[in-house]
């Protein structure tokens, strides 16, 4: 595993990458940090074009990624996961929003634990999840930076 650092609007973050994809998105904290970071290479080229596409994000440059991505979860953290990609940019849903495009409606406390497993945040944009009375809930890089990521796409915060 390959990884980088890097200082971005809302602290350094670090990005890691393996030969099938982006594996991690890493905060300067974080709720469940991966196994074995110390046997993570620092190498900036193989991380390079995640790093670059991070930092158009911020530059308000970029909406979506377009970045191979690869991960380990259960079945349903892996299909949560996947379904995130599909929260348009400056959009949010609810976590029962995602449980029932995941045809799982009942699976809300499932889906929130799994949102916040989630290993690649941002380009997988669980930020973009909120509670269905609009309020800011639980993010591994803390509720100023999902609020912070929030603002920087443009969505209007009325619990916040």
């Amino acid at each position: 595993m390959w990884f980088d650092e890097f200082k971005s609007p809302i602290g350094k973050l670090r990005v890691a990458v393996d030969e099938r994809g982006l594996r991690y998105v890493l905060f300067d904290s974080n709720k469940h940090p991966p196994k074995h970071i110390s046997d993570w290479l620092l190498d900036r080229s193989p991380t390079r074009e995640a790093r670059e596409q991070l930092l158009q994000y911020f530059a308000g440059e970029r909406k979506t990624f377009e970045l191979a991505i690869s991960f380990d979860g259960t079945e349903f953290q892996q299909r949560t996961w996947n379904q995130l990609a599909s929260i348009p940019y400056g959009k949010t849903w609810s976590y029962s929003d995602l449980a029932i495009r995941l045809g799982s409606p009942k699976a809300v406390r499932a889906v929130g634990s799994a949102n916040g497993r989630n290993p690649i945040p941002i380009v997988l944009p669980c930020h973009r999840v909120i509670g269905s009375n609009g309020s800011l809930t639980g993010f591994g890089g803390g509720l100023p930076i999902k609020k912070w990521l929030l603002e920087h796409e443009g969505v209007r915060l009325d619990c916040a």
